[in-house]
């Protein structure tokens, strides 16, 4: 039952930073910062309830999603890139061979050590959603840290703003003061952490690499150098294109992280040489 994947430590420690942060942000800080009743509290209340949702939305989905497995009646297509002689036939269904999962692997594919399968363009196992991020989950996976993200700076900046109007002067505010270092520092720290991993995504959506495939491109690029040639990566069609292949080509639909009506069976993506 794919509600089982709910039990998990990690994911309970997710559900519990999201209901913290959202609970000191709304009720805590909006109530103390302008109220909640009043017309800007009602405004941000209402914005960050809607970006808590939109990640519990986009969390659950990354959780459920199945990243792609296999299926079991694939065989490679060798001949485009063996031609005719049987040696080289041999040797590259030799490389689309997985040896844990006794099947061959499609382009992209990688064996996942934690899920014990292999995972259709696999970009990592993410203990967090307790889950492979791959070809079914992957834009759900972006999606819900841009939301994050964008949760987390707002809640940075009600913290901030919230602080910049109290009245610090008061006798007994030691107590209060250290409460508003330690969310500070945690929301802020959150907000560096899912920015950061935000940018690192972006950057591998524009060049349209998995995280596996940019560690596996300085060796090929090493490699390459070594021998006096240069390296491309072979899937990077171009920014824009990059970014239709993963989030869609509709760009109305990009923020919603179920619309992957786009994505056709993972077994085969184009490359350079087809657009050339």
């Amino acid at each position: 039952m794919k509600l089982k994947k709910f039990v998990s430590v990690p994911i309970f420690c997710v559900f519990s930073l999201m209901g913290f942060v959202y609970y000191i942000t709304v009720f805590i800080f909006i109530e103390d910062w302008t109220g909640l009743l009043s017309s800007p509290g009602l405004l941000n209340s209402l914005i960050f309830t809607s970006l808590a949702s939109l990640c519990l939305f986009s969390f659950a989905t990354c959780v459920l999603t199945d990243p792609g497995s296999v299926p079991s009646s694939y065989l490679p297509d060798v001949e485009e890139n063996a031609g005719s002689d049987q040696d080289a036939k041999c040797t590259a269904l030799q490389m689309k061979h997985c040896e844990k999962c006794s099947t061959y692997k499609p382009p992209r594919t990688h064996h996942c050590r934690v899920c014990r399968r292999c995972v259709l363009r696999m970009d990592h196992h993410c203990l967090w959603i307790n889950n492979c991020v791959g070809y079914w989950n992957y834009k759900s996976f972006f999606v819900l840290v841009a939301y994050g993200t964008m949760a987390s700076i707002h809640s940075t900046f009600i913290i901030v703003s919230c602080a910049f109007q109290k009245n610090w002067n008061l006798e007994g505010m030691l107590p209060v003061k250290i409460f508003y270092v330690i969310c500070g520092a945690m929301v802020i720290s959150l907000t560096t952490t899912l920015g950061t991993l935000l940018a690192w995504h972006i950057y591998l959506i524009i060049r349209n690499m998995t995280t596996i495939e940019y560690y596996e491109g300085i060796r090929a690029a090493w490699l390459a150098r070594k021998s006096g040639q240069s390296y491309q990566h072979p899937f990077d069609l171009g920014a824009y294109r990059n970014i239709t292949l993963v989030l869609g080509p509709n760009v109305l639909k990009w923020a919603w992280p179920t619309s992957v009506s786009h994505l056709k069976d993972g077994l085969s993506f184009p490359t350079l040489r087809d657009s050339s």
